[in-house]
């Protein structure tokens, strides 16, 4: 069972929020750091391993240089992250770039950024030769399809719009090879959220007994493997966190036994995860602003589903605290909602609670990935603030919250007065 325990009390919030105004996602600067030199210790036995953390999960630069500083990369697939990725400080092949039905453009400044592209459709290499001309080192992105079941949250493989079909990478890296690329790599990514560990096990034998075959038959040596993310965290306090060190010894042992004696050059081994890497350690705090008592109790925050909207667009479970009640039997059963006009804008249903008041500050949990990143404008609504806790209990804003002005900036009312 996984603790939902907090890095502040209600007194630390209520000095917070006298700066800086709900609702905002606040970030565990500490755990973020120790949750890193976690997973490089537990994967230290694994071959040339390297974690290229996914900037969609956690689209912030401050975030990106703190992991930077553990030798992370970014794992980026649009032309915004690349940009965040290098004003991050990361740079070359510290970038992997992993996009679908990707604009021509941004291939280009990927390759002069010296990013590790990775194509995700065997027409892509004409696309890439033709804007930017073939790099030194390139990736193809493995879609297994039938031979690996996927899960709940990404679905089936073969009918997933990613990568390329088995036969196809045999053909994709031999025209590499006609074109006089000489660094390859090989991806996959069949999973999201995935807590079975024996999942990622067997991914990763996957790859490996299909890197031995293309070696042999293509005549080409791999540089790397990016076995891609999705391990899961526990969202709800039932749910047990995978140790890296399981998924570490798992792998190390299907590499060990298909590459390891297959007499081919030993490629290194990389990871793109981001859920696990912040997920757990981000939050989402809110301020209650109504109690609503009709044919069921209400608990009207002043966040919406524009700042979290994975319980609402798939009923994911979040677990939320009411500060300062940590301790309090869960006598009330609420539904705690935001003010969007949908009536899917809810972070929980019939969950039951210690009796909620207005002014109440609630903490919603585990909003460190797909948290702000997801949001939206709908309703006029606007994006809020992210903050760091840091290691010393000071707070900095790492991004402001949008204003009306942020919203009105595209639009031409300047125009509009002339407008018949």
């Amino acid at each position: 069972m996984v603790s939902k325990k907090l890095p502040f009390n209600k007194q630390k919030m209520e000095e917070i929020i006298q700066t800086h105004p709900t609702p905002f996602h606040i970030y565990d600067e500490k755990a973020i750091r120790d949750n890193a030199e976690d997973m490089i210790r537990a994967f230290s036995n694994v071959k040339g391993f390297k974690e290229f953390f996914a900037v969609k999960a956690l689209p912030n630069p401050y975030i990106l240089k703190i992991l930077a500083e553990y030798g992370f990369g970014a794992d980026c697939s649009s032309l915004p992250e690349l940009l965040m990725a290098e004003k991050a400080g990361i740079t070359g092949e510290n970038i992997m770039f992993s996009s679908n039905n990707t604009p021509p453009e941004e291939f280009k400044k990927a390759k002069e950024m010296g990013a590790i592209i990775n194509l995700d459709d065997i027409s892509h290499i004409a696309c890439l030769e033709k804007v930017a001309g073939l790099p030194e080192i390139l990736c193809f992105r493995y879609n297994p399809g039938p031979l690996k079941g996927g899960n709940a949250l990404i679905g089936k493989p073969e009918e997933a719009k990613y990568g390329f079909t088995r036969e196809q990478l045999f053909v994709g890296y031999e025209i590499l090879k006609q074109k006089g690329v000489k660094r390859f790599g090989l991806h996959t990514m069949v999973a999201s959220n995935e807590l079975n560990v024996d999942y990622f096990i067997e991914t990763a034998r996957i790859l490996f007994e299909v890197i031995v075959e293309i070696s042999q038959k293509v005549g080409i040596d791999f540089e790397f493997v990016n076995l891609g993310g999705g391990i899961g965290i526990p969202y709800r306090p039932d749910q047990e966190r995978i140790a890296f060190d399981d998924i570490a010894n798992g792998v190390k042992d299907a590499y060990d036994s298909t590459i390891g004696k297959a007499g081919i050059a030993k490629p290194n081994v990389y990871f793109e995860c981001g859920r696990v890497i912040t997920g757990p350690y981000g939050y989402l705090v809110t301020e209650v602003r109504h109690m609503k008592h009709i044919y069921k109790d209400y608990v009207g925050t002043d966040a919406c589903m524009a700042n979290l909207m994975r319980p609402g667009i798939y009923g994911a479970y979040h677990h939320i605290t009411v500060l300062g009640k940590e301790n309090e039997p869960a006598t009330e059963k609420y539904d705690v909602t935001g003010s969007l006009c949908e009536n899917n804008d809810k972070f929980a249903i019939d969950r039951m609670f210690p009796k909620i008041e207005r002014g109440d500050l609630l903490v919603i949990h585990d909003t460190g990935a797909h948290g702000f990143a997801m949001g939206f404008n709908y309703n006029g609504k606007l994006r809020s603030a992210e903050l760091l806790l840091r290691p010393d209990g000071s707070v900095k804003e790492i991004r402001r919250a949008e204003t009306i002005e942020d919203y009105f900036a595209t639009l031409d009312f300047v125009g509009l007065k002339s407008f018949k």
